[in-house]
C-alpha cells in the first residue's frame, strides 16, 4: 500500500541550515551588486526593513503552523482561514514562484560551469537538474543534508568576508580603490548619494534576495520535532539577517566605496580580489555555483510538497499524492523537475533581460504568499481566541504589525509599477492570478455538475 504521509525525517540541524539557507542566495551574492548601485550604503536600510518584515511574517507562520497538528504547509492554513479559493491560488502561485527561481537558478549553474568549461551552458543545467532529481527522490533526509552543506559554504563564505574585511579595518588596509575605512559609508556622496528614489528602487531586489525563508514552513510536514526545531529556526532569523546580510554589506561598503562597485559585478568577488587573493574569482564563482544549486535544490522540493499538498486538498490531480517507497512524493516531483527542465533547454532563447523579468515575478508572487500567510494570523486572532491564548509561540505586536508588513508590501509593488524595469512584469503578473481564479472557477462548476448527476 502506498503511504500518504510524509515522513518526519528532518532533524534539527537540518531545518536550522534550510532556514539559513532560504535567505541566502544570489539575490545576496549577485543581486546585491545591482542593488547597491541603486542605493548606494542606504542599501542596509532595505536590507534591514525588508528583513524585520519577513521576520514578523515568519513569527506569524510559526503561530499558526503549531496552533494545529494536522498543518503541513501555509496552504493549509489558507483552507481554514481564507477559504479553498484562496488555498488554491496560493498553494498554485507558490509553485509558480519556485518554477521560476529553479528555472533562473538552473540556467544559471549553466553560466557558472562555463568558467571553467566552454561547453553550452544548457548541458550542464540539465546534468545538475537530473542529479538534483535523482537525489531527492531517495529520501528527505538527503535533502536536508545537501540543504546542510550548501548553506555551510555560503556561511563559511560570508563569515570569511566579514573576518578578513573586520582584520582589513582594524589595519587601515589601503587598496586600489583607497583605505578601508567606516567613513567609506558616507564620504562617497553620504549615506543616500541617490536620494530616496534610488533607496526605493533597491527594493524589488531586497524582497527577492529573501525569498525562500518561507522554507521551514513548507518543511514542518517532514521536520521531527516541529513545536522545538520552528520556533528555534525561526528565532533565530534576526541574528542571521543583522550577521549575514547587514554585516555583509557594512563590511563589504567599508572595503570597498559602493562607487567602485558595479551591477554586473559580484561585490563578494571584488572584496576578494582586493585582499589579493589570487584565486577570488574561483572561490566565489565556486561559492556562487553552490548557491544557484542549492536554490534549484530547494526549488525541486518545495514545489513538489506543495503539488502534493495541493493534490491531498483536492486542488490538484490525485497522482501528486502519492509516494514512492522511500515517502518522496516522487510524481510530484518528477512534474516539477520537466517544468523547470523547460527552461534549461530554452535558455538559449531568453534575452539578456528575462532574469530581471523572472525574478520580479518571483518577488510579486513571494509577496502575495507573505500577505496571505499575515491575512490568515489577523484571522486567526479574530476567530480563534482559546487557540490564541493557549499559543506558546505568540506573534509580537499583532494585529499592528500585520497591517504594518502588509502596508509595506503594498508599497513596493508601487514602487515596481513606478520602475520602468519592474513595470513590465508588474503588468504581466495579474495574468497568472487570473488564469488561476479561471481554472478554479471551472474546478468548482464541474464539482457541482458532478453533484448533480449524483
Amino acid at each position: 500500500m502506498v503511504q500518504q504521509e510524509l515522513k518526519r525525517d528532518l532533524k534539527n540541524r537540518h531545518v536550522q541550515l534550510i532556514a539559513i539557507g532560504g535567505t541566502i542566495g544570489t539575490g545576496l551574492f549577485l543581486g546585491s551588486g545591482k542593488a547597491i548601485q541603486l542605493a548606494g550604503p542606504s542599501i542596509i536600510f532595505a536590507y534591514l526593513i525588508v528583513g524585520i518584515a519577513v521576520f514578523f511574517v515568519m513569527r506569524a507562520l510559526g503561530e499558526l503552523l503549531l496552533s494545529k497538528a494536522g498543518y503541513q504547509s501555509f496552504t493549509d492554513i489558507a483552507e481554514d482561514y481564507l477559504g479553498s479559493r484562496a488555498a488554491f491560488v496560493t498553494g498554485w502561485t507558490y509553485w509558480f514562484c519556485w518554477i521560476m527561481v529553479a528555472m533562473a537558478d538552473v540556467i544559471a549553474v549553466g553560466v557558472y560551469v562555463q568558467y571553467w568549461f566552454d561547453i553550452p551552458q544548457w548541458v550542464p543545467a540539465i546534468i545538475s537538474l537530473i542529479i538534483l532529481l535523482g537525489l531527492n527522490l531517495l529520501t528527505v533526509k538527503l535533502f536536508g543534508e545537501l540543504e546542510f552543506w550548501f548553506a555551510l559554504i555560503k556561511v563559511i563564505t560570508i563569515v570569511l568576508l566579514i573576518g578578513i574585511g573586520v582584520i582589513l579595518l582594524v589595519m587601515g588596509f589601503k587598496t586600489d580603490a583607497g583605505t578601508v575605512s567606516v567613513q567609506n559609508l558616507w564620504e562617497h556622496g553620504g549615506l543616500f548619494p541617490n536620494g530616496i528614489s534610488g533607496f526605493l528602487l533597491s527594493f524589488q531586489m531586497v524582497v527577492f534576495a529573501y525569498v525562500g525563508v518561507e522554507l521551514v514552513g513548507v518543511s514542518a510536514a517532514e521536520t521531527s520535532n516541529p513545536e522545538k526545531n520552528i520556533p528555534s529556526a525561526i528565532n533565530k532569523i534576526p541574528v542571521r539577517i543583522l550577521f549575514f546580510y547587514v554585516g555583509a554589506l557594512i563590511i563589504l561598503l567599508c572595503v570597498n566605496p559602493w562607487t567602485e562597485l558595479n551591477a554586473t559585478e559580484s561585490p563578494f568577488v571584488k572584496t576578494f580580489s582586493l585582499v589579493g587573493i589570487p584565486i577570488a574569482a574561483g572561490i566565489i564563482n565556486f561559492v556562487v555555483l553552490t548557491s544557484a544549486a542549492s536554490a534549484c535544490n530547494s526549488g525541486l522540493f518545495s514545489t513538489s510538497r506543495i503539488l502534493f499538498n495541493l493534490s491531498k486538498n483536492e486542488q490538484a490531480p490525485s497522482n501528486f499524492a502519492k509516494l514512492n517507497k522511500n515517502y518522496v512524493p516522487s510524481n510530484a516531483l518528477l512534474t516539477s523537475t520537466l517544468v523547470v527542465s523547460v527552461g534549461a533547454l530554452l535558455s538559449k532563447l531568453i534575452p539578456a533581460q528575462a532574469f530581471g523579468i523572472v525574478t520580479t515575478i518571483s518577488a510579486i508572487c513571494f509577496i502575495w504568499v507573505w500577505g496571505v500567510i499575515l491575512l490568515c494570523h489577523i484571522k486567526y486572532k479574530k476567530t480563534q481566541p482559546k487557540l490564541q491564548a493557549k499559543s506558546t509561540f505568540k506573534a509580537p505586536f499583532t494585529p499592528f504589525i500585520n497591517y504594518a508588513v502588509l502596508t509595506l508590501f503594498a508599497i513596493v509593488l508601487i514602487i515596481m509599477m513606478v520602475a520602468e524595469e519592474t513595470r513590465p512584469a508588474l503588468l504581466l503578473t495579474p495574468l497568472w492570478f487570473v488564469l488561476l481564479f479561471i481554472l478554479y472557477s471551472n474546478r468548482r462548476k464541474k464539482d457541482k455538475d458532478i453533484k448533480l448527476s449524483a
